[in-house]
């Protein structure tokens, strides 16, 4: 079940007490698809502060450094040495995703993912975006990530709205941690209450969704059919009648 974990020396964080299951087999790996939500967090607090091993950067195309989240991550991890990490890279395009060590951060490695400019939503910004996530999760796999901390990429200046992209967001992540059991836990941070709010109320629409769904494709067995067999006797000649 669900809950709500609150403290007074952390941030608040919407979670699910269940543990990932994992079957192994032959044919590769089966992840329960519940299991694939408790293994995303919900967070209010400060994503530069978070003790995972990559933080997300909702960065811009020249990777050089900006406002809101951006400007806060640059500055926490050491403005000088990650713009000079980030020169290397030679800019990102929209929808991909770079990599620099944390420096200053208690993250080992930031993952710059960069995300559409929102207009009408109709030139391409949801797959822009579910790319931003998706690729964010890749890199992450391949540089032996366990946990990843995302913002809200594009909700900022880029204009995306909230709800939608929180959407997208967490489907995006759901369908791909079913790839890569070995990320174990990816935490959503948002700075504030109401953001928060919001995202958990997304997050809580989705669970709902998916249990309906898994409820349609697998419905609950009705009782067994009693069978009855009739008891086996000595077997019976049948004689032609005689007219």
């Amino acid at each position: 079940m669900a809950h709500l974990n609150w403290s007074r020396s952390s941030p608040r964080i919407y979670s699910t007490t269940r543990r990932p299951a994992v079957c192994w087999n032959s044919g590769g790996i089966a992840v329960d698809a519940a299991s694939l939500w408790s293994r995303i967090d919900l967070v209010e607090g400060d994503i530069t502060r978070q003790p995972v091993d990559a933080v997300v950067n909702a960065a811009n195309q020249r990777l050089a450094g900006g406002g809101g989240v951006d400007g806060a991550i640059h500055r926490a991890a050491g403005r000088e040495q990650l713009q000079a990490a980030c020169r290397k890279l030679g800019g990102c395009p929209t929808g991909e995703a770079k990599l620099t060590p944390g420096f200053n951060l208690p993250a080992r490695f930031i993952i710059h993912a960069v995300g559409p400019v929102y207009h009408d939503g109709k030139h391409g910004e949801p797959t822009l975006l579910a790319s931003c996530y998706r690729r964010s999760l890749e890199l992450a796999a391949e540089n032996g990530v366990r946990t990843i901390a995302f913002p809200a990429i594009s909700t900022g200046v880029y204009g995306y709205p909230f709800e939608a992209a929180t959407e997208i967001a967490l489907r995006t992540a759901a369908e791909t941690l079913a790839r890569f059991p070995q990320i174990e836990k990816a935490l959503f941070v948002f700075f504030g209450q109401r953001d928060f709010e919001a995202a958990r109320r997304v997050f809580e629409s989705l669970r709902r969704q998916r249990r309906a769904n898994t409820e349609r494709v697998h419905p609950r067995e009705s009782a067994p059919v009693r069978r009855c067999r009739l008891p086996s006797g000595p077997k019976v000649r049948f004689l032609p009648l005689k007219h």
